[in-house]
């Protein structure tokens, strides 16, 4: 039987989709910036993880400076759900007036060669409306979804993702996702993959930002047994002149990752998903607000977490034997 909290669960999100579309635009975002202010005010664990966070990545700022930070880091979470409810009835031109992009010139020669490339995402603005419009701007967009509990929110997640365009892999329980993606790479598809938080127990040490943490290897190791671009791509908002309220995300595809000549396979997955690392730790401190990092992701931190705050050990767009295995050792 299910408990009464999957049951709130499914209804809060069937209520968001349903109900928040049907409000005018200026009210709905105005009304998620209220829940933001009083998630912040209320202080859970998710708001406190988040100050620390901030905190580590911007050691420079007062407390006051950092109160500030994170007020405006849970208004651009609460952005990103009121715009995940009311994507779906967006237009191809409100897509397109949705979304700045930089950068983008090495990634469309690389599609238009006829050759896939592989993006390391951050949990930086709002990577489903950046799926939504590079599906139709630049290729199909091939990706892997964490799968939610309840069963219905991952259910609802990945029919509002198809419907944007989107060729949604589950994480887990649907065979070898690693096999799988790979079998996309044979044709240009643009694969972004959500790469700063590893959950698996298995990711690659780098620094993030003068941090030790541990990240997705498989980006690099997608990029290495297929040989496909890797690009670091960073995610922030800003703010549309008129009306002042109203926001727009820049996508920035940052230089392509070099591959090193020599050494071991893990060696180069390592090297790989540094550089990525350094991309987006720039990315970060310029627009930490819009890093939604809720949970524990720097190493310092999780040596303290409780074992269910840790990685479960199960992350599929890693290799499997036969495909590059010495990168998981």
């Amino acid at each position: 039987m299910r408990g009464i909290g999957d049951v709130l669960a499914v209804g809060g999100y069937r209520l968001g989709w349903g109900a928040v579309r049907r409000l005018p635009e200026r009210t709905a975002y105005t009304a998620f910036d209220r829940i933001a202010d009083l998630t912040v005010a209320r202080g859970g664990k998710g708001v406190q993880r988040l100050r620390s966070n901030y905190a580590k990545v911007r050691p420079e700022l007062s407390e006051p400076e950092l109160d500030a930070l994170v007020r405006a880091g849970m208004r651009s979470y609460m952005r990103y759900y009121c715009e995940a409810f009311r994507l779906p009835d967006r237009t191809q031109a409100e897509l397109a007036a949705s979304v700045r992009v930089v950068g983008d010139a090495p990634v469309r020669a690389e599609i238009e060669a006829g050759r896939p490339v592989v993006c390391f995402l951050g949990h930086l603005g709002n990577w489903d409306l950046a799926g939504a419009w590079g599906t139709r701007a630049i290729a199909p967009v091939v990706t892997v979804a964490e799968r939610l509990k309840p069963e219905e929110v991952y259910a609802e997640f990945l029919a509002f993702r198809e419907s944007l365009g989107m060729t949604i892999l589950p994480l887990t329980g649907g065979g070898d996702v690693f096999a799988q993606l790979r079998g996309h790479l044979a044709r240009p598809v643009l694969m972004p993959l959500l790469a700063d938080r590893d959950l698996t127990a298995r990711g690659v040490e780098v620094d993030l930002c003068g941090h030790r943490t541990s990240m997705a290897a498989g980006p690099a190791a997608l990029s290495l047994a297929n040989g496909a671009a890797l690009f670091p791509v960073s995610i922030h908002y800003e703010p549309v002149e008129r009306p002042s309220w109203r926001h727009r995300i820049v996508i920035t595809f940052h230089d392509r990752v070099t591959v090193p000549q020599g050494g071991a396979t893990r060696a180069k997955a390592v090297a790989m998903t540094q550089q990525c690392a350094d991309a987006l730790g720039t990315a970060i401190r310029e627009h930490t607000q819009d890093w939604h990092m809720l949970q524990r992701v720097f190493l310092e931190d999780l040596e303290d977490a409780p074992r269910t705050d840790r990685p479960k050990g199960v992350y599929g767009a890693e290799p499997r034997a036969g495909h590059g295995d010495e990168v998981r050792r």
